[in-house]
């Protein structure tokens, strides 16, 4: 039988190294129990918010049709 009411170094060391674990353990399977989140499908540029944009937008021929510097802009997009 122990008479020593003191804790080693090597026997406190092993015990916080098992609480931790038990924690991460329980945080684990919290997780895993969880719901999913519903992930949507669609990229974040929305094809159709992006064509509603290009329509609100004026055309590109009225812009400054007459200057060259913009028409050859244009032309190397």
């Amino acid at each position: 039988m122990r008479t020593q009411a003191t804790i080693s170094g090597s026997e406190l060391l092993l015990g916080v190294i098992a609480i931790r674990l038990a924690v991460l353990a329980v945080a684990g399977w919290s997780l895993t129990l969880l719901p999913r989140q519903v992930r949507n499908g669609e990229i974040a540029c929305v094809p159709a918010v992006a064509e509603q944009t290009e329509a609100r937008t004026t055309p590109k021929s009225s812009l400054l049709a007459g200057d060259p510097a913009f028409n050859d802009m244009l032309r190397h997009d």
